[in-house]
C-alpha cells in the first residue's frame, strides 16, 4: 500500500522552466533547491523561521476541480519541495531581470530609494507584488491607468510581514503607496518619477499547461502522499514508519522555537491531498472547515459567510475571527500554514496559539478520525485530551453561526483580543482572549444581565487554552455593578495562573484583567465607558478614532545642490535594480566551488567550565558529519585568534577552556549547510567546573573580583570643571539616580558568512561579509601561520552591518579559512540566525548612576556620573565606549562634569560596536537627567533642554577638539525649526488636554538635540580609465547598504567631468565600483563610523584630481584641432600618448579638520493603552544637519532607517540572556525589530543643507549613525506618557513615593510600560467605584 502513496519525484515551473525532481532528500526545503540547484539567488535566507519574509516567493497552485489558479506568497525556507507537485513558484527573477527588463514593482522600488542593502529587498517586492494581484482579483471598479485596484490602506499591511533593517520602511510604503488608485502623489516621499504615469504592473499568469503530465508513482521511501483517510492509515500501521517520521501540511511549526527539527527525518507524509482535510462544508448552524485548510483560506471563508449572511448581528462572530486571525503569523506563512496544524500544535505542546483561543471562545467543536472510529467532540474537550499521536487524524473545524435571539431582547456580544509586541502580527501573544455571550435587559432593575458566557484565555503560560467558568458562573444572571465586575476580575486572578518559568507573569495576568474589564465595563452603568482605549488590540476594531489605524504620511525634504553636479543630486543607489530582482551577489550567492563543504559552530553552553569531551548522539544528522574541526586541527606556527584589534586579541576556540556561553568549540563539517546546522544539534558536551572560580556574569561581580580592561589614557574622556564647587552652588540636588540600559543585538538581514576556497601554494581566498576586510587578512593569516600576502580578503557587498560585521565578523572567515586549509576543499559557513544571535553579541549594556545639582530655575551646575559598561569576554572595541558616551552626555552643558567609569571584563559573548557605539547609551543617560530635573521642578523638560544648551564658549570648552568655527553651530537654529515646524507648543498643549479626558489613554511628547562627534579616517582610492573610456574606482569603504558606492560614483563622474562639456551627469553610466580585495587596495581600513563614504569619496577625488592633471594637456591640445572633444577621444590620444589612465591616492585627513561635530533635533509623540502597555508612535519629526549632501536621497534614507532601528534599541528589542548570560532570545519570534506597523504614524524628516563647511569633503557631513540617538526622544515621550497615566491614579503608587519620579530602563516595551502605569489599576479603580455605589446606596 505504501507504494501506491509514495511519490518519487516531483514536477513544478520555477520562472516558468519545468523542472523534475527525483531522488531528493525529502527534507528539502525549497529555498535550499532554489538557492542550490537553479541559477536564481533572489530569495534570501534570513531566519529560517518563517520570520522576516527574505525568502518569499510566489506560488501558483491549479485545482482542476474548479479550474482555479490560487496564487499565493510562501515561506521558501520552510516549505517542503514535494508538496509543490504541479505548482509554478515565481522568485524576484521570475518579475523581472537585466536581461528582459525589470518589473514596475522593481523600478518603483529602485525609484522611491527602498532598498539600502538590498538583501530583504527580493522577498518585499514579491510580497507587494502578491499584494497587487490578489487585490486586482477583486470586484472593486476599475482603476486609472498605470495604478492597481490596492488602496492606501492596504499597502502598508501589503509586507507587514517582511522585516527591514536599513530603511525605517517608509520608503518601501511609498514605493508600494505609488500603486494604489486612491494615493495622493504629494502624499509620496522623494523618488525619480517625476511623471507618475506607469504601466499597470504586469500580471504573471503562472503557464500550468506543460505540467499536466501525470507523475509516475514507483515505490520510495520518502515522500508518503496518502489520498483517502484508509491510506493514510494503511501507511501508519505499515511497517515502514519508525521515529523518524513526520507528518505535514505546510511545515510551517519547523520555524517554530520549541517545536523544530531536532533532527532529520527520513520519511514524510503529506496530508495535505486527502479529500475530507479540504472540504469547507456551509450549513445552517454554521460551517466545517477542513484542518488542512490554510489559515489565509479560513480568512477569507469567514470574510465571505459575514458578506452573505443576512443577519448583520449574525456575522458579527466570523467578522470578528476572522479579523484576529489576520493578526497571526505573517502573511506566507498563513498561507501555508493550515488552520487544524495550528490547532494540533496547541494541543500537543503549551503552544500559545491565538486560534486555538478564539475558536474555544467562539464554541468550535472538532471531528477527529481515531483509526476506524470517527468523534465529534468540543474543542475544549480536544485540547484537554491527552497529546495524540499520529493515530489521530484532526479533519475538520466546526465554528457554530452565532445569532441573536429574535423573539427575546436579547443581544450576541462578541469580542476577540491580544496583547502582543507587534499590532499587525508576526508576534507570539503575551495572552490572547475571546469572549462570547448573550445580554438582556433585566426589566426590574434596567439593568444588563449576561447569559451563555463563553470567556476563553490563552497564551498566559498554560498548557493549552481554557475557559474561565467560574468567573462564567459568577457573572451569569448577575446585574453589572462595579463591585459585580471587581468580583470577576479577582475570581479570574484565580484562574488566569501562568505556569512556572513564563516570562512576565504579572504583566500576562494584568493584561487578562484589562481585557475582561473592557469586555464588561460598557455594558454597565455604573463604570464609566473606558472608551475607545481598547479598539487597539480588540480584533474587531476599525475605528477611524483609534490611533493604530491612522494612514502612514510622511514628509521629507531635502534640498539638492547643483554647485558639484552630479555630486549633491538624490540619484538612485549604485545598483538598485540588481537588489530588487536578486542578481545582486551576496557571499551565499557566489556559486557554489566544486567539493564544496559546509560548516557551522559548536559552542559552549556553559559560561566557564573545562571542555573534557565532545561527542555526537547517534542519530540521522550525526549520521551526515563528514568532518569536525577544533582548535587541535591549528596548523603548527598557527595562533589560537579569531579576532583582533589595537586592544588585543581574542581566540576562536574555547580551549582547553570555554571562557562563556555561546563560545566557539569547533566546528562540524557536511556536505550541506542544512546538514551542518542539523548534525550541530546532535551535540554533546561533558563539562568541569572544578578548580574554577565561579563565572562573572554581572557588573556588579565584576567590581566585587576587580574585573576590568584597562582605557589607555589618550582614550579616557577629559572631565569640564570643578564638581564640588559646581553642587555648593545648586538649589537642589538629585543624589545617586540609576538607569540601565541593556544589550541590543544587530540583526542585520543577512547572518555572518564567509566562503574559504584553497588555492595554490598554500595560498587561500575568502569572500567574507565584512566591514574590515585588511584586518580580516591579518587575523586569518595569523590563526594559520602564513604570510598575510598568501589570504585574499573579497568584499562585494555586506547584506546589512550596524558595526556587527566589523570585528565580530572575523570568527566566521577565520574559521571557514582553517576548515578549507585543513580539508584542502572549499567551505561555506552561513550561521544560521539562532546561532548567529547566542555567538555574536551586541551593544554594550550599561548601568549608570547620576547625581545632579541645579538652580531653581533649571540650570543645572554639577553632574557626576558612575558608569559600568560590560564589555564581555574580550576588550574588543570597548575601550573607545567611555570616550564616546561621555562625548554624547557633553551635548548639554552641565557646568562642571565628572565621572567614573570602569570597563567591567565578564563572561558573557564580546560586546562590540554597533551603530553609533556609546553616543546611543550616552545620550538617553542625559536626557533622563534633564527629565529628572524637570519633574522634580515641575516644568516642561524643555525649557530645562534649552536652559542648558551650550553657547558657543561652552560648546568649545566641553569639545576643544571638534568644536569647529561658531558659523557651523547650527543647533539653536534646528532646535527652533522644529519646535516651530513641528507645532510643538501647541501639541504639548492639546495632549494634556487628551490626558485630561482620557483614563485608560495617555500620550507624552519629548524633543531630544543631538551633537555627535565624528572622526575621519584615512582611506585609499584608485581610479582607473580603461581604453573605451569607461572608468573602474576602487575604495577602501565597503558597501553595507549607506551609499557608499552611489557617492563614490558621483564624485568620479563630478570631478573627471570636468574634463568634457557635458560634464559629469554623461559619465555616471561609464563608472563601476569594484569589490573590496586586500591584494588589490591594500590599507583599506574600517567601515565604520559613519565617516566611510566621506573618506573613499575623499580618497577619489584624490585620484580624479591627479588624472585631471595628466588629462588637462591632452584636452587643450585637442581642443586647438576642434572645439568639441569628447570624452572618448580624449581617451583615446591620452592612450596614444601614454599617459598613465590609473591614479592612486591615500588620503589621510588634515590635523585641523580631524575631527567635526554633527547637529540635529527630534521630536516624538507616542501614546499608551494603560490596560495593555500598547504603545503607539503617533508622530516622529526629524531636522538633521547633513553639510551639503553628497546624495539627500541615500542621506536621508540613513536617517530615518538609523532612527527607527534606534527605536528598537529603547523600546522593543529584548536582548535576554539566561543565569549562565546564554541569549535565549534567540530568534525571530522572541526577538522583535521594528516593523512597518510600529513605525510613527507621521513621520518628517528634513536634511538641512546649511552651506559651506570647509575641511569637509565638499561640505558634506556623516549620515549614517547620528539619527539613531534621536530616537531617545520616543523612549523620553513614553517617560511623559506613564508619568501622566501614574498622576491620574497616584493613590495607587508606592506610599512615600512621588508618582512622577520612577526608573524607567532601556528597552522600555509593553510590558514595561503596563507595570510602570500599574499592574493593578483596573482593581484600585473598582474598588473606588464600588466604596461610591455602597456609600450611594447606604
Amino acid at each position: 500500500m505504501a507504494a501506491a502513496t509514495a511519490v518519487d519525484r516531483v514536477v513544478f515551473a520555477l520562472n516558468g522552466q519545468r523542472y523534475e525532481v527525483a531522488g531528493v532528500d525529502p527534507s528539502t526545503r525549497l529555498l535550499e533547491f532554489i538557492r542550490t540547484q537553479t541559477p536564481f539567488k533572489g530569495p534570501k535566507l534570513g531566519c529560517g523561521e518563517g520570520g522576516c519574509g527574505a525568502c518569499v516567493v510566489l506560488i501558483a497552485k491549479y485545482n482542476p476541480k474548479t479550474d482555479e489558479v490560487t496564487e499565493f506568497t510562501a515561506s521558501s525556507c520552510l516549505t517542503l519541495l514535494y508538496t509543490l507537485n504541479f505548482c509554478s513558484v515565481i522568485t524576484t527573477e521570475g518579475l523581472g531581470n537585466s536581461r528582459d527588463g525589470f518589473h514596475a514593482v522593481q523600478e518603483r522600488m529602485s525609484g522611491f530609494h527602498a532598498s539600502q542593502c538590498g538583501f530583504c529587498t527580493p522577498g518585499m517586492c514579491m510580497s507587494i507584488f502578491t499584494s497587487l494581484i490578489n487585490a486586482d482579483k477583486s470586484n472593486s471598479p476599475e482603476p486609472p491607468k498605470g495604478f492597481s485596484k490596492l488602496k492606501v490602506s492596504e499597502a502598508e499591511k501589503a509586507f507587514s510581514g517582511n522585516m527591514c533593517r536599513c530603511t525605517g520602511y517608509r520608503p518601501i510604503v511609498d514605493a508600494c503607496k505609488s500603486f494604489a488608485s486612491d494615493v495622493d502623489l504629494e502624499d509620496l516621499g522623494l523618488n525619480i518619477f517625476w511623471k507618475k504615469g506607469d504601466k499597470n504592473p504586469d500580471l504573471i499568469k503562472s503557464s500550468l499547461d506543460h505540467l499536466s503530465s501525470p507523475c509516475i508513482a514507483v515505490s520510495r521511501e520518502g515522500w508518503y502522499h496518502p489520498r483517502s483517510i484508509k491510506e493514510y492509515y494503511e501507511l501508519i500501521n505499515s511497517c515502514l514508519f519508525s521515529d523518524s517520521v513526520k507528518v505535514v501540511v505546510g511545515n510551517t511549526s519547523s520555524g517554530v522555537p520549541g517545536y523544530k527539527d531536532q533532527d532529520l527525518y527520513s520519511k514524510y507524509i503529506d496530508i495535505g491531498g486527502i479529500p475530507e482535510l479540504s472540504n469547507i462544508i456551509r450549513r445552517e448552524s454554521g460551517f466545517e472547515i477542513g484542518a488542512a485548510t490554510p489559515i489565509s483560506r479560513t480568512i477569507e471563508i469567514l470574510e465571505e459567510e459575514c458578506e452573505s449572511t443576512s443577519s448583520a448581528k449574525g456575522s458579527v462572530v466570523f467578522r470578528k475571527l476572522a479579523n484576529h486571525m489576520s493578526k497571526v503569523s505573517t502573511p506566507f506563512v498563513r498561507n501555508t500554514a493550515s488552520i487544524g496544524g495550528n490547532i494540533v500544535l496547541a494541543q500537543k505542546f503549551p503552544f500559545p496559539s491565538d486560534i486555538a483561543t478564539i475558536l474555544l471562545g467562539a464554541g468550535a467543536t472538532v471531528c477527529l478520525q481515531v483509526v476506524a472510529e470517527r468523534r465529534q467532540i468540543t474543542l475544549e474537550e480536544f485540547l484537554e485530551q491527552p497529546p495524540i499521536d499520529a493515530t489521530t487524524l484532526l479533519l475538520s473545524i466546526f465554528i457554530p453561526q452565532w445569532i441573536p435571539d429574535s423573539g427575546t431582547k436579547t443581544s450576541l456580544l462578541f469580542e476577540t483580543y491580544r496583547a502582543a509586541p507587534r499590532p499587525l502580527g508576526n508576534a507570539v501573544s503575551y495572552v490572547n482572549c475571546a469572549f462570547l455571550g448573550h445580554a438582556s435587559v433585566d426589566e426590574q432593575s434596567d439593568t444588563l444581565v449576561l447569559s451563555n458566557l463563553r470567556l476563553a484565555f490563552g497564551a498566559y503560560g498554560t498548557e493549552h487554552a481554557i475557559r474561565a467558568k467560574k468567573v462564567e458562573e459568577f457573572l451569569t444572571g448577575k446585574a453589572l455593578t462595579a463591585s459585580v465586575v471587581l468580583g470577576a476580575i479577582q475570581l479570574l486572578r484565580e484562574t488566569v495562573v501562568p505556569m512556572e518559568g513564563t516570562s512576565h507573569p504579572e504583566y500576562r495576568v494584568s493584561a487578562a484583567v484589562g481585557f475582561l474589564f473592557s469586555f464588561l465595563s460598557p455594558l454597565s452603568k455604573c463604570i464609566p465607558d473606558p472608551g475607545k482605549s481598547l479598539t487597539s488590540s480588540s480584533a474587531g476594531s476599525a475605528d477611524t478614532d483609534d490611533v493604530h489605524n491612522l494612514p502612514l504620511s510622511s514628509r521629507r525634504e531635502t534640498f539638492s545642490s547643483d554647485e558639484y553636479k552630479p555630486v549633491g543630486e538624490p540619484i538612485k543607489k549604485y545598483g538598485v535594480e540588481l537588489q530588487a530582482s536578486g542578481e545582486a551577489v551576496y557571499v551565499d550567492d557566489i556559486p557554489v566551488p566544486k567539493n564544496c563543504l559546509y560548516g557551522e559552530f559548536i559552542y559552549s553552553t556553559q559560561p566557564l567550565a573545562y571542555v573534557k569531551s565532545i561527542k555526537f548522539k547517534s542519530s540521522l544528522a550525526s549520521e551526515k558529519i563528514v568532518s569536525f574541526v577544533s582548535a587541535k586541527d591549528i596548523p603548527s606556527g598557527g595562533q589560537n585568534i579569531g579576532s583582533s584589534f589595537t586592544f588585543g586579541d581574542e581566540p576562536l576556540f574555547g580551549y582547553p577552556i570555554a571562557e562563556y556561553a555561546g563560545q566557539a568549540l569547533g566546528i562540524v563539517i557536511a556536505e550541506t549547510q542544512r546538514y551542518a546546522d542539523m548534525a550541530a544539534k546532535q551535540v554533546i558536551i561533558e563539562y568541569d567546573t572544578e578548580d574554577l572560580s565561579p563565572a562573572i556574569i554581572t557588573v556588579e561581580q565584576a567590581v566585587e573580583k576587580s574585573s576590568y580592561f584597562d582605557v589607555p589614557p589618550e582614550l579616557y574622556p577629559k572631565e569640564v570643571g570643578d564638581v564640588s564647587k559646581g553642587m555648593a552652588e545648586a538649589d537642589h540636588k538629585i543624589p545617586s539616580t540609576e538607569v540601565k540600559l541593556a544589550s541590543e543585538y544587530y540583526f542585520y538581514m543577512e547572518t555572518q558568512t564567509a566562503l574559504a576556497v584553497p588555492d595554490e601554494h598554500n595560498t587561500l581566498v575568502v569572500y567574507s561579509s565584512t566591514q574590515y576586510p585588511e584586518l580580516a587578512q591579518s587575523v586569518i593569516a595569523r590563526c594559520l601561520g602564513i604570510p598575510f600576502s598568501n589570504v585574499r580578503v573579497i568584499t562585494r557587498r555586506v547584506g546589512g552591518g550596524f558595526g556587527g560585521k566589523a570585528f565580530r565578523s572575523f570568527q566566521v572567515a577565520t574559521a571557514a579559512a582553517l576548515c578549507a586549509y585543513k580539508l584542502q576543499r572549499p567551505v561555506r559557513m552561513y550561521l544560521n540566525r539562532n546561532t548567529d544571535m547566542v555567538m555574536i553579541g551586541g551593544r554594550h549594556p550599561v548601568k549608570a548612576h547620576y547625581s545632579v545639582g541645579f538652580k531653581s530655575d533649571g540650570k543645572i551646575t554639577a553632574l557626576h556620573l558612575d558608569l559600568l559598561i560590560n564589555a564581555g569576554i574580550s576588550p574588543d572595541a570597548s575601550p573607545i565606549i567611555p570616550g564616546t558616551i561621555i562625548s554624547s552626555v557633553k551635548k548639554y552643558n552641565w557646568g562642571a562634569l565628572s565621572f567614573d567609569i570602569k570597563l567591567c571584563k565578564t563572561n558573557n559573548s564580546s560586546k562590540s560596536v554597533m551603530r553609533a557605539p556609546g553616543d546611543t547609551q550616552g545620550s538617553l543617560i542625559a536626557d533622563a537627567v534633564i527629565e529628572h530635573v524637570a519633574s522634580v521642578l515641575s516644568v516642561d523638560a524643555n525649557s530645562v533642554r534649552e536652559k542648558n544648551f551650550h553657547t558657543y564658549g561652552t560648546l568649545q570648552l566641553f569639545y576643544p577638539d571638534s568644536a569647529g568655527e561658531a558659523s557651523t553651530y547650527t543647533l539653536h537654529s534646528i532646535f527652533d525649526r522644529l519646535v516651530s515646524t513641528s507645532s510643538y507648543l501647541d501639541r504639548a498643549e492639546s495632549i494634556k488636554e487628551f490626558n485630561s479626558k482620557n483614563k485608560w489613554r495617555k500620550r507624552g511628547i519629548s524633543c531630544v538635540p543631538l551633537i555627535f562627534k565624528v572622526e575621519p579616517r584615512p582611506a585609499p582610492g584608485r581610479v582607473s580609465v580603461l581604453n573605451d573610456g569607461s572608468i573602474v574606482v576602487e575604495v577602501g569603504g565597503i558597501e553595507i547598504g549607506q551609499g557608499l558606492w552611489t557617492k563614490v560614483q558621483q564624485m568620479t563622474a563630478f570631478a573627471l567631468g570636468k574634463l568634457w562639456p557635458d560634464g559629469g551627469q554623461s559619465l555616471l553610466e561609464r563608472v563601476r565600483v569594484l569589490q573590496a580585495d586586500t591584494l588589490n587596495l591594500i590599507q583599506g581600513g574600517l567601515t565604520a563610523g559613519s565617516t566611510s563614504s566621506e573618506s573613499s569619496c575623499a580618497a577619489t577625488l584624490q585620484a580624479c584630481n591627479m588624472l585631471f592633471d595628466r588629462l588637462k594637456p591632452v584636452l587643450d591640445r585637442l581642443q586647438q584641432q576642434s572645439e568639441n572633444v569628447s570624452w572618448d577621444t580624449l581617451i583615446s590620444q591620452a592612450s596614444k600618448d601614454n599617459v598613465n589612465l590609473s591614479a592612486s591616492a591615500y588620503w589621510v585627513p588634515g590635523q585641523v579638520s580631524n575631527k567635526y561635530l554633527n547637529y540635529g533635533a527630534g521630536i516624538s509623540e507616542v501614546e499608551i493603552d494603560l490596560l495593555t502597555g500598547a504603545i503607539t508612535l503617533i508622530r516622529g519629526d526629524l531636522v538633521y544637519d547633513c553639510g551639503k549632501s553628497l546624495n539627500p536621497a541615500v542621506d536621508l534614507g540613513q536617517i530615518e532607517g538609523s532612527f527607527i532601528q534606534g527605536i528598537g534599541f529603547f523600546v522593543y528589542e529584548e536582548y535576554i540572556t539566561n543565569s549562565d548570560g546564554l541569549m535565549i532570545s534567540n530568534s525571530t519570534w522572541d526577538y522583535k525589530i521594528p516593523s512597518v506597523d510600529i513605525i510613527p504614524k507621521q513621520f518628517n524628516a528634513e536634511v538641512l543643507n546649511t552651506g559651506y563647511h570647509k575641511n569637509r569633503v565638499l561640505s558634506s557631513k556623516a549620515s549614517g549613525e547620528p539619527a539613531l540617538v534621536l530616537a531617545s526622544s520616543v523612549h523620553c515621550a513614553l517617560r511623559e506618557a506613564i508619568r501622566a497615566a501614574r498622576v491620574g491614579f497616584a493613590n495607587s503608587t508606592v506610599s512615600g513615593c512621588s508618582p512622577l519620579e520612577f526608573q524607567m530602563d532601556v528597552p522600555a516595551p509593553m510590558t514595561v510600560v503596563k507595570e510602570l502605569c500599574g499592574l493593578d489599576i483596573v482593581e484600585k479603580y473598582l474598588e473606588r467605584l464600588s466604596t461610591y455605589e455602597r456609600v450611594a446606596g447606604a
